[in-house]
């Protein structure tokens, strides 16, 4: 043991990665293995060890807690000269060098920066002046340019780099037409001497490669670069690193490939783990050593991961003892899911436990909704991390108040939100004009949006106006004939909001869609237990969401400071918690169904889970339901094939009442016993003969992940599934030939 106190806290491995001197390394720091002390440790011995200079070391991570954080730490082992440090974001950096050099790269003296309404407010602009555009969505085409400049693709290069990558198509429109909207909108911010979010990167890059003098001058206040998280760098932070880092060539990149997990934010996993190609003479210090989890989910962790290809190599070990087994429940439906949840927070309180100790972690923000209700009935305060509650999300509202519109002419909250959503080319000047006129008149809004030929008399708003008129007599109609749920889905099919958001394309979108998918259930399920019609429902939604306000800690300051989380995967990462339940382990969910399309997307949603895994400190509960609803219907739900990635001694199988029962039990608690119901349906009533019954037979053999042979295609990885009986697809990805998918009866695969 040394008596260096800058060492003696530290590891072995820990060690070896403080007391490097100089040159590339790479540091593959595990779940909870202690990064940012490493990284503490190592600025302050560089500075007392080898004389560096405060001002000479950068270190940069992903949010300016993390810098404080990482600030305030060295500070407290070198005392006050720890403000000289670089310590900031990527993007805060970059700014601080465009404020002194931009003048380089055209950006005059006090640019502005635009926020992401600000870049919404410029794009509608544009649209307005590109033919065919007019009813174009403005949030998809920034998510569409911002993903672009993430990628430093220029309007110039947009369209050749954009459809090799995405097609040719993107927020559903043909690329030409996104990159004219990109040209002009670049022009747009140079006219106003500005810059967007990422434009703060990407003009940097610029700067540094057409004026070598800035960066070399920037080099020498960047001598020792320290870049955190590296395995979440998209290309220009990528870039970025590699110009910095190449004057002095001593770069420590920090970060773990088996966290990754932000591809859809342009995070590009190769960048980690390509260190080594980039820096051969690089060295590599992996942090084994778990400080936060006990064994028994370290374990399980270590099993799953290791199915990934895309690594490097690693194993956790834990400095705690094996502690609880982790616990797996098998629930017969979702309900069954959060009651089981709901009592196991009660048994944890009543040995002592505390509310805040409790995580509940789910792939998707949809899943949240009867969890919150669960909860709320057995009494268990609860929050949500990164949301609000189900029914005070924006577009369940705006679902809800179509709803409340069909029902009520009145209603002038109402139809005026849903007037504009979605897009319907009705602008905020017509609607300030049908709000003014129902004004004078002391008539509803929607008589004023009945008489827009009065309202706004020769507008091209007009016919617009009509037709939304239509659109709400038709759901008025449906209102009084229709079941609750059956009305819903005519509102999501008639008005286009649902497709409006398919068009949008974003992660974000796809998750508003996934909580109108639930919203739907929701009416379903309340329409089965209590009967009546969408008026009954929209009553019973506004006692649930007056019941959001106070359960959900963003809305209300009256939430106990001691709460159960509830939160996504996604949400979770960098937390950690005495106790985390993992719920809704099933396909479809986890891996989630977008993620099929290809090995890469199956693997990074097998390190969303092992992130999850990671989470838990004490206990670790695993749940998956035998069914679950989905838009309305109850459909079978088959265990993620993620829970057969792992050998079933890892843990132990409870029942509702979280006592232990012995493994595969009951085919209803097992998942290695799991069968399709397709199957055992055609076994059981005969129905299906010849070549459908062969062909359903083999597409059940697969379960994901079976190395299989093709006699033209080579050896590849089943990666997904679809369809049935003679339709049954695979698809498969060959390290030769890509991925395919191939109709399971013809396609005559072989197990490896």
């Amino acid at each position: 043991m040394t008596s260096d106190p800058l060492l003696a806290p530290l590891n072995e491995a820990q060690r070896q990665a403080v007391v490097h001197a100089g040159g590339p390394a790479l540091v593959v720091a595990g779940a909870g293995s202690g990064k940012t002390r490493t990284v503490v440790h190592r600025i302050a011995y560089l500075l007392r060890e080898h004389g560096v200079q405060p001002h000479q070391v950068l270190a940069v991570t992903f949010t300016n807690k993390a810098a404080g954080e990482l600030r305030e730490r060295v500070g407290d082992l070198i005392g006050p000269t720890a403000r000289q440090l670089w310590v900031a974001t990527f993007h805060s950096a970059c700014l601080r060098v465009l404020r002194t050099y931009g003048g380089y790269v055209g950006l005059e003296p006090g640019f502005g920066i635009y926020d992401d309404g600000d870049q919404l407010d410029l794009l509608k602009e544009i649209l307005g002046t590109v033919r065919g555009l007019e009813e174009a969505n403005p949030r998809a085409l920034r998510g569409a340019i911002d993903r672009a400049k993430s990628n430093l693709w220029t309007p110039e290069t947009f369209e050749a780099q954009a459809e090799a990558a995405w097609g040719s198509e993107v927020a559903g429109l043909p690329l030409e037409l996104v990159s004219e909207v990109y040209g002009r909108y670049q022009a747009r911010l140079r006219q106003a001497n500005a810059v967007d979010f990422n434009d703060i990167l990407g003009r940097t890059v610029d700067l540094f490669q057409e004026a070598p003098d800035v960066l070399a001058r920037v080099q020498e206040r960047a001598v020792h670069v320290h870049v955190d998280e590296y395995q979440d760098t998209n290309a220009a932070q990528y870039r970025l690193t590699r110009l910095l880092a190449d004057g002095h060539r001593n770069l420590v990149a920090v970060g773990d490939p088996d966290q990754s997990i932000y591809a859809f934010r342009g995070a590009d996993l190769r960048n980690i783990l390509d260190f080594q190609r980039d820096y051969d003479d690089a060295a590599v210090y992996r942090l084994e050593t778990n400080y936060r989890s006990v064994a028994g989910v370290l374990k399980l962790a270590n099993a799953l991961i290791e199915q990934n290809q895309g690594r490097l190599e690693k194993v956790l070990r834990a400095a705690k003892g094996d502690g609880e087994p982790v616990a797996l429940f098998r629930a017969n439906d979702h309900r069954a899911e959060a009651d089981f949840v709901a009592r196991q927070v009660e048994a944890w309180v009543a040995q002592g436990g505390g509310y805040d100790d409790v995580a509940v972690l789910y792939r998707t923000n949809a899943q949240s909704r009867v969890l919150e209700e669960a909860l709320r009935k057995a009494g268990v305060p609860a929050k949500i991390v990164g949301g609000v509650g189900f029914y005070e999300r924006r577009e369940v509202k705006d679902v809800l108040s179509y709803a409340r519109a069909a029902l009520n002419g009145a209603d002038d909250v109402s139809w005026r939100r849903i007037l504009a959503r979605p897009k319907r080319g009705i602008g905020k000047t017509t609607q300030d004009a049908l709000t003014a006129w129902a004004g004078r008149h002391r008539v509803p809004f929607a008589e004023a949006v009945r008489r827009a030929a009065e309202v706004v008399p020769g507008t091209g708003a007009v016919a617009r106006l009509a037709d939304f008129a239509a659109l709400m007599d038709d759901l008025a109609e449906a209102a009084d004939t229709l079941p609750a749920s059956a009305f819903l889905k005519a509102v999501l099919d008639q008005s286009g909001y649902v497709r409006a958001l398919k068009d949008e394309g974003s992660f974000d979108a796809r998750a508003r869609i996934e909580n109108l998918d639930e919203l739907v259930s929701a009416v379903a399920e309340w329409e089965a237990e209590s009967g009546g019609g969408i008026a009954e429902f929209l009553d019973e939604a506004a006692l649930l969401a007056s019941v959001d306000d106070r359960a959900v800690a963003a809305a209300n300051d009256e939430v106990p400071d001691s709460a159960v989380t509830l939160m996504t995967l996604h949400n979770a990462k960098g937390l950690e918690f005495p106790v985390v339940f993992l719920v809704g382990l099933e396909e479809g969910l986890i891996p989630h169904r977008s993620a099929s399309n290809s090995l890469q997307e199956l693997e990074e949603e097998r390190r969303l889970l092992y992130v999850g895994i990671t989470r838990a400190q004490e206990r670790l509960l695993l749940v998956h339901c035998a069914s679950r609803m989905t838009f309305g219907r109850t459909e079978f739900a088959r265990p993620s094939r993620f829970l057969e990635d792992v050998p079933t001694h890892l843990w132990s199988e409870v029942d509702a009442l979280g006592q232990a029962v012995a493994h595969g039990a009951t085919a209803r608690s097992s998942v290695a016993t799991w069968r399709p119901p397709a199957a055992a349906a055609i076994g059981a009533t005969g129905a299906a003969t010849g070549a459908a019954t062969g062909a359903t037979t083999a597409a059940t053999a697969f379960r994901g992940g079976e190395k299989v042979r093709h006699p033209k295609f080579g050896a590849g990885t089943v990666v997904g599934l679809s369809g049935s009986g003679a339709k049954a697809e695979v698809t498969v990805v060959f390290a030769e030939a890509g991925a395919k998918r191939l109709l399971v009866k013809f396609a005559n695969l072989s197990r490896v």
